[in-house]
């Protein structure tokens, strides 16, 4: 499902991916209705950027930052949760359960899935303002292979360069061109992506 949110309507941390330089896009990968509502995320910008976001909010208990992946990931206490308790309480009265990652991108986009039984999510539904991209039975395995934003991009970028092509018509230099980033970070990018699809893969399978 997709959410659009202007910038006075949208949580602290997708303002901050729409407003500041140097950062598009947020996956938050995981997160614990804590007291301090835990979060792990990861952004593709460096540190420097990622820390300027964290250090200037007042709900933010404490963070940590580590780079990876082509960007920097975030694992975030919180004195309380991002949304306001409206859309908290809506979204609990519809009973459903959120699978990670929610992806917050610079357009005001908020990208994310939900699994519950039909009554529950038409509830969802009529509850917030959310456009439906795909329906499809619950897997309990999920997708064949879990890749981060960045990784995923560069399988894209690689398919489009013709690095995948049989005869090969582009390289490594080329994705590295598309993803405007070091020959070596492209490189590693693939190695990593490549080997998530395949393990994914072999994982569904059996």
């Amino acid at each position: 499902m997709v959410a659009t949110y202007d910038r006075e309507a949208a949580t602290p941390t997708h303002r901050a991916v729409m407003t500041t330089d140097g950062v598009s896009r947020a996956s938050v990968l995981v997160w614990g209705p804590t007291a301090t509502a835990t979060t792990l995320a990861w952004f593709d910008a460096d540190r420097a950027v990622v820390a300027g976001i964290h250090e200037d909010r007042s709900a933010v208990a404490s963070h940590r930052l580590v780079a990876g992946d082509g960007g920097t990931y975030a694992f975030v206490d919180r004195e309380r949760p991002e949304f306001d308790g409206d859309v908290f309480e809506r979204i609990a009265a519809t009973e459903v359960a959120f699978l990670p990652p929610m992806v917050f991108r610079e357009d005001g986009t908020l990208t994310f899935e939900v699994v519950g039984e039909r009554t529950a999510l038409s509830r969802f539904y009529e509850s917030v303002s959310v456009s439906i991209t795909a329906v499809d039975t619950f897997d309990r395995y999920g997708h064949a292979a879990t890749l981060t934003d960045r990784q995923r991009a560069a399988l894209e970028a690689a398919a489009d360069a013709g690095y995948y092509d049989r005869p090969r018509t582009g390289s490594v230099a080329d994705v590295a061109d598309r993803l405007d980033c070091a020959h070596s970070t492209a490189g590693e990018l693939l190695r990593r992506a490549e080997s998530a699809v395949v393990g994914g893969f072999l994982d569904h399978s059996r």
